[in-house]
């Protein structure tokens, strides 16, 4: 097939423009990062600060205004709850760039699930007995994590790595099909977006109105008991559910080229 030799300069000349932008815009941040590390203060000066400030005032404080027994929940959920989504974002950008390059139409995507059925391993019986008991197991023991982390060690991020690694099991023994029932396309783009929006949202009004001085507060409750730490409970679990999907989208895009 001949290329129209318009369109095979467009294209030549897109590329050239894509390349150069790209170099451009690597080299600003790069410039950037560069000047900000160089404006640092240097290691060991006499005019450096003998003590940080707010490492104080978060152990001091963080019980009294976030009533978080966890001292790493109440920094990464509400004194640098921005920071915390930033990194959520990064997750959901890694699965956007993945479902990009690997999603296939779904016509080509039948076809080498055919093809490739003769040939990939079934899982054995001895193996689904044993997914059978570790996976419910499983997503006990992330959703504990998840819901005692502004109590104890744990939180969002690493209840969600052991919900992502329970469903990751489920399907290497009862394959994609079964797993798509409860978790299909439709539900996981929901379940990550939703939380991703409530954490956004939530966060973004509490700090609007308390940078506004706005008397709007949620309750704490009484310091050690679940229902506690006004939101960080449910933000812990927008932030597990976020990582649990993208653990697991991750695995399936890789495994079959779709979720």
């Amino acid at each position: 097939m001949e290329i129209n030799p318009i369109a095979h300069r467009m294209i030549r000349r897109f590329r050239i423009i894509y390349l150069v932008i790209s170099v451009l815009v690597c080299a600003t941040m790069m410039a950037v990062l560069l000047l900000t590390v160089a404006d640092l203060p240097d290691y060991g000066k006499t005019g450096n600060p003998g003590e940080n400030e707010v490492f104080y005032r978060y152990v001091q404080e963080g019980l009294h205004e976030t009533g978080a027994i966890n001292v790493v929940a109440s920094i990464i959920l509400d004194y640098r709850a921005f920071d915390t989504l930033g990194e959520a974002l990064v997750l959901f950008a890694a699965l956007i760039a993945v479902i990009v390059l690997l999603k296939d139409e779904r016509s080509v995507f039948d076809q080498h699930n055919l093809e490739r059925g003769k040939y990939e391993p079934v899982a054995d019986q001895i193996f689904r007995t044993v997914a059978a008991v570790i996976v419910p197991c499983l997503l006990l023991f992330g959703l504990y994590i998840i819901a005692n982390g502004h109590l104890s060690a744990g939180g969002g991020f690493s209840g969600g790595a052991v919900l992502g690694a329970a469903m990751i099991m489920y399907q290497l023994a009862f394959g994609s099909e079964k797993t798509r029932r409860f978790l299909n396309e439709k539900t996981f783009s929901r379940l990550v977006v939703g939380a991703l929006l409530f954490y956004a949202g939530v966060k973004g009004f509490s700090f609007f109105t308390g940078g506004n001085h706005l008397d709007f507060s949620f309750s704490l409750g009484q310091p050690g008991s679940i229902f506690s730490a006004g939101l960080l409970l449910p933000l812990n679990a927008a932030v597990g559910l976020a990582v649990a999907c993208t653990i697991f989208g991750l695995f399936s895009l890789f495994d079959k080229g779709d979720i």
